[in-house]
């Protein structure tokens, strides 16, 4: 790692942008953050006295965020402008973007994302890494693993943000500030900022806190990966060849994260046997995945290997909640909307 590498976060204060921002400090990046501490700022509390970790409090849709994020005595004076920006700012996952309504979901996933990249290029970063999603494929048409070249078929409007904004993003693949885009699998896991409203996440809090469970959907399949592992590919992607990364979209996960809703409970009930499961057949608008992924094609070009597993993840949540390191999590800050949907 070059310790003279600065990378910018937008949304650094988040679910994977705080445990992201732990793990460049760790390795001796120069790390700034622009976030609007839309669920708070506890996450980086930890870092504000870090020699190489900067902060700015920004709204990424505004034109100059980013520009004036890299303003203050120590960042012009001292350090590079930016190597590379990871934009992980967003308005993320259906509930999310049905609840704040188009208008805002497009300004915030698309418009921002336009703002971002064309000052990423204003100030000469080599690389721009996108976070994106496997919702873009929606579901299935043949039930056959969807690779990077499926047809997207977007189920939601968070999908279709983020597919306006990959199809800009690779219009530009050929300007000097190389794109790259990664769909991440459906995250689990600890976080400095732990979401509650993921899957995984939810089934282990339900299951400890109301030993009961209740399943909408039973049998789909989605795929799966932990925050942590999601965290190595950013940094894969960060450090490969251009070669391997320019206009390149990249599934993030592994083919071992695939598993059907009833295999997940499974995996809970082991660990909590005494979990009470009810199943409810009830179809709704939404963010209707039931896909398995291919993991291949980050695997093969990338060395991309995952190092946790989904009982990993379960251990891990359950530890923080009996332990109390996570001591009120029904607290709104660890989710990105209130409405949930199994």
């Amino acid at each position: 790692m070059n310790p003279d590498r600065h990378i910018l976060i937008t949304g650094g204060a988040g679910y994977i942008g705080s445990l992201l921002t732990s793990e460049l400090l760790r390795t001796n990046y120069r790390v700034t953050v622009a976030d609007s501490l839309l669920f708070g700022g506890e996450s980086l509390v930890p870092f504000l006295h870090h020699p190489n970790f900067h902060f700015v409090k920004a709204d990424v849709t505004e034109p100059r965020a980013v520009k004036d994020a890299l303003r203050g005595d120590r960042v012009e004076a001292a350090w590079p402008k930016p190597d590379a920006i990871v934009h992980l700012a967003a308005i993320v996952g259906f509930p999310a973007c049905q609840a704040v309504g188009k208008q805002v979901a497009w300004r915030y996933n698309v418009e921002a994302t336009k703002t971002v990249f064309e000052q990423a290029v204003a100030l000469g970063a080599e690389r721009f890494v996108f976070a994106s999603t496997y919702s873009n494929y929606g579901l299935s048409s043949n039930g056959a693993p969807v690779t990077e070249e499926s047809p997207l078929n977007p189920q939601s409007l968070y999908a279709e943000t983020k597919i306006a904004a990959e199809e800009y993003l690779l219009g530009r693949k050929d300007a000097p500030t190389a794109p790259l885009l990664f769909r991440f699998a459906t995250l689990y896991g600890i976080s400095p900022r732990t979401r509650f409203d993921l899957i995984i996440n939810q089934f282990v809090l339900d299951a400890y806190t109301k030993r009961q469970l209740l399943i909408y959907q039973r049998g789909y399949s989605r795929s799966f990966v932990h925050v942590r592992d999601v965290v190595n590919g950013i940094l894969l992607g960060l450090d490969a060849p251009q070669a391997k990364i320019r206009g390149q979209v990249y599934n993030l996960g592994t083919d071992t994260g695939n598993y059907t809703k009833d295999q997940i409970v499974n995996l809970v009930l082991k660990r909590m046997p005494e979990t009470m499961v009810e199943y409810k057949d009830l179809t709704f608008g939404g963010d209707m995945r039931d896909i398995t992924v291919s993991f291949a094609k980050i695997k093969r070009e990338l060395g991309f290997e995952t190092t946790l597993d989904v009982d990993d993840g379960i251990r891990e949540l359950l530890f923080a909640l009996k332990t109390g390191l996570i001591r009120n999590p029904m607290d709104e800050k660890y989710r990105n909307a209130q409405f949930i949907v199994q």
